[in-house]
């Protein structure tokens, strides 16, 4: 990644907690640290039968039975959850918690899961098509969390970001910071190299801002986001009625 995101000035309106962000962090967490535990064989095994391989799933190579542990069109998901580092993991789950809470937000939970697979299976096969006939596993959460990114700037771009360069802060509007990334993601897939999915994140990116207006709750518009104006108070979600069972949208 270019750049490091530290914080937003974006406060979530609808949800007190992002349930969904926080258990794809930690799912991703829980798999790194299994990874860990294993060897460099077994870390490689595990890459190979989880990692998404286009050539696998579109059926122009094969798998050694003892690692075609489950269909090739499930790595689609599965691959999400692995990574490939320290770095590789601290970096997309900074993303995920700085922007990943305000799509919850204007989503609801649910919404949300099923956004976040959608848009990391659009990565994941904007990959395959790309290359087709690659061998090599491909691991990560980025591809699902370009999506995020994509909807973040659709629902917030005038939000204010912070982020580090090397060691030095910096604040932007979203729409200059996202847009910089996609414009960075983009060339980089021309350019090819490097042993990153650079088209995983352009194409989930580009499924997230189609996407997110059918997702979103229809009480969210688009286009917010923003610093808050002084001396106006944010309205907060109003507590269920006695004996009654709150839903994620108050």
């Amino acid at each position: 990644m270019p750049f490091i995101p530290i914080g937003d000035e974006n406060p979530r309106i609808l949800i007190d907690k992002p349930m969904v962000t926080w258990t794809i962090i930690g799912l991703c967490v829980g798999a790194f640290l299994f990874q860990l535990s294993l060897d460099p064989v077994g870390e490689r095994r595990i890459a190979l039968a989880f990692g998404l391989i286009p050539a696998v799933l579109t059926g122009a190579a094969d798998l050694r039975p003892d690692l075609a542990v489950i269909p090739s069109w499930l790595t689609i998901v599965t691959s999400m959850f692995l990574h490939g580092g320290f770095g590789h993991l601290i970096s997309n789950m900074l993303f995920l918690g700085i922007f990943g809470d305000n799509v919850e937000d204007a989503m609801g939970h649910r919404r949300f899961v099923l956004f976040y697979v959608v848009c990391g299976a659009a990565a994941a096969l904007t990959h395959v098509v790309i290359a087709p006939g690659m061998t090599t596993p491909m691991i990560g959460a980025s591809g699902a969390i370009s999506g995020i990114l994509g909807a973040y700037l659709i629902l917030h771009p005038k939000a204010w970001v912070t982020f580090l360069v090397f060691v030095f802060p910096f604040t932007l509007p979203a729409w200059i910071l996202l847009g910089g990334w996609f414009v960075i993601q983009f060339l980089s897939a021309l350019g090819g190299g490097g042993g990153v999915a650079w088209w995983a994140h352009v194409g989930g990116f580009v499924a997230g801002m189609l996407l997110v207006a059918r997702f979103r709750h229809h009480t969210v518009p688009l286009g917010g986001g923003g610093r808050q104006p002084k001396g106006v108070r944010l309205k907060r979600r109003r507590p269920p009625p006695a004996g009654g069972r709150q839903g994620p949208w108050g």
